[in-house]
């Protein structure tokens, strides 16, 4: 098969409604009706690669386990990587005024952990390492113990970009003003801006899947589970955010999407309205 002249096989209902039920057993993602485009999009270049001639026959491949990095690439194909520098503005307000004294208050200089979960290209941690600079610039005696950030993601490609810190213009342009840009970042020679090893050296990047044991993880002060339980059902949804209650120190923080919400689970999470912005402290 010539990959260049590859053409992505149209999806049959019976081959989509199979991979629908694979996908959301490996990783969660429970896809639409009707999102053959989708998958045909995302799949065909590696389907050309691996010489699949329909998406029933990946399946094959996948359900036999010959192949042990090739359910790692579907995932990797299928997860989507959308995210900006300081998403949405007002949460990251709400660490620095009112999250970040408090725990700060709390642990009497102590080490702050934070949790940034589906954490993409790594927007999310390094703005929240860069916001805590800026808090310790800001506040004089602020955030005076160490801070380390648990950043995990479950595609491998996309967390090796986020390690790497390198990112081209057009994506610092999204959400990063030019101030943080010249303080935060080195330019490098191909034009592209690497993230300054202050920045990084708090961060810890890790392969998870969500569906998995958060056991390793340790404890947190502080978790950021945005923008990604939109893609689960109710039911993993509700056991995701318990087993994150888990993770939390009394007392502790965590952050959805603003288009989530944490229903059904008053027993261990109280709802903080901030005006704007929702937070949630387990109890």
């Amino acid at each position: 098969m010539n990959q260049s002249s590859y053409q992505a096989p149209d999806i049959s209902l019976q081959d989509f409604s199979a991979f629908k039920e694979y996908l959301e057993k490996a990783c969660g993602i429970l896809l639409g009706d009707n999102k053959q485009y989708l998958v045909k999009s995302r799949l065909g270049r590696l389907m050309a690669e691996h010489k699949f001639e329909t998406l029933g026959d990946l399946l094959k491949r996948l359900q036999s386990n010959a192949f042990s990095g090739l359910r790692q690439e579907v995932i990797n194909a299928m997860t989507t990587n959308e995210t900006l520098w300081f998403r949405d503005i007002h949460p990251y307000t709400i660490i620095q005024d009112r999250i970040f004294p408090e725990l700060d208050e709390r642990n009497r200089g102590g080490q702050l952990k934070i949790w940034s979960a589906a954490c993409s290209s790594g927007q999310e941690p390094y703005s929240l390492s860069m916001l805590a600079e800026e808090t310790r610039q800001k506040r004089l005696g602020a955030l005076r113990g160490d801070i380390r950030i648990t950043a995990t993601d479950i595609s491998t490609s996309i967390l090796d970009q986020a390690k790497a810190g390198r990112y081209e213009s057009l994506a610092l342009g999204r959400g990063l003003s030019p101030e943080r840009l010249k303080r935060f970042f080195n330019q490098c020679g191909d034009g592209s801006w690497e993230v300054k090893r202050e920045i990084k050296q708090r961060i810890d990047f890790r392969t998870l899947n969500l569906k998995d044991s958060y056991a390793s993880l340790g404890t947190f002060d502080l978790v950021l589970c945005r923008n990604v339980l939109i893609y689960f059902s109710p039911e993993l949804k509700a056991d995701i955010l318990r087993r994150i209650h888990k993770t939390l120190k009394p007392g502790g923080f965590l952050m959805v999407g603003a288009s989530e919400a944490v229903t059904g689970l008053n027993d261990i999470y109280e709802m903080i309205q901030c005006s704007p912005g929702i937070i949630y402290r387990a109890r």
